[in-house]
């Protein structure tokens, strides 16, 4: 039986991973949040990981504060960078697969036409500089690793954009949305799924691979779709960018090819909207209880 441990259990993508585990009963799953394993204490990574032994890291650890990266560079270059070529050495010296998560963010937003794994990176803003430099340590360190870029992430769980979203269509009359980055968001239970079948196919096919949900929306366009679905009333108005500055600057553009993880491994790639109204009845569902 492999044993797989996955690193930020408590997140997103290892709460759904939580989710799907007891479907996988053939592999031994370990989730182990900051408590179990602090990935800013290097010297503590490889103790933790000697006493678990594990087969397989799946790493849905990360900063992702995008504007606090900016001030908190440091903090965010230890996670997101430092401590992933940590883990990168230890699957490397103990024959342990690794399956680490990054971000479209390590693009500079000025493509249109959908990203594959081969398009040229340029982050510009902190959060992907980290996350580029935690990619290119990842594949230096293990050449053999899997890593999965995926962008806008939601779930049932933690803090997001859907859940922030439905909270302010119910509180305010108006709202001002960007309209002009395009990208498309990702159910996490969708990212999960993903990476069980791609930690269960027959073969270990190491690289770059892209996931986020089918579509290709603006912000703006995702709101209008969580409103529509949650029957909220509220007057929602696009703007552009500019008139809506963050500390952090964000990509214009990029919406990630999928094509490579699908025919790969036979990964499936669902519909947004499909994806968004089943994540929003779990979180009325959740609202209640």
């Amino acid at each position: 039986m492999k044993k797989i441990l996955v690193t930020g259990a408590t997140g997103q993508v290892g709460s759904e991973l939580k989710v799907l585990a007891p479907r996988y009963s053939q592999l031994d799953w370990v989730f182990a949040d900051r408590s179990v394993l602090d990935l800013s204490d290097f010297k503590a990574i490889s103790k933790v990981l000697y006493e678990i032994q594990p087969q397989i890291i799946i790493n849905c650890a990360a900063y992702t504060a995008v504007d606090k990266a900016e001030t908190e560079t440091e903090l965010a270059d230890i996670l997101n960078h430092q401590a992933v070529a940590v883990l990168a050495q230890w699957t490397t010296a103990n024959d342990c697969q690794l399956l680490h998560l990054s971000t479209d963010y390590v693009f500079d937003g000025n493509s249109s036409t959908p990203l594959t794994e081969a398009a040229a990176t340029g982050p510009i803003n902190t959060y992907g500089q980290t996350k580029l430099a935690g990619e290119q340590a990842c594949l230096r360190e293990n050449p053999n690793a899997i890593i999965i870029r995926t962008s806008w992430v939601y779930s049932a769980f933690g803090a997001n954009f859907v859940k922030t979203m439905c909270k302010l269509m119910q509180e305010q009359e108006h709202l001002n949305v960007v309209n002009d980055q395009i990208g498309s968001p990702t159910y996490a239970a969708d990212l999960a799924q993903a990476i069980v079948t791609i930690v269960t196919h027959p073969k270990w096919q190491a690289g770059m691979y892209h996931f986020s949900n089918a579509g290709e929306i603006s912000w703006y366009e995702f709101v209008l779709a969580i409103q529509e679905i949650g029957g909220f009333n509220c007057q929602i108005t696009g703007i552009p960018s500019a008139d809506y500055p963050t500390p952090a600057r964000r990509p214009k553009y990029s919406l990630l090819d999928k094509s490579k993880i699908a025919t790969t491994f036979g990964v499936q790639v669902p519909e947004y909207r499909e994806s968004l109204a089943k994540c929003m009845a779990l979180i009325r569902v959740n609202s209640r209880n």
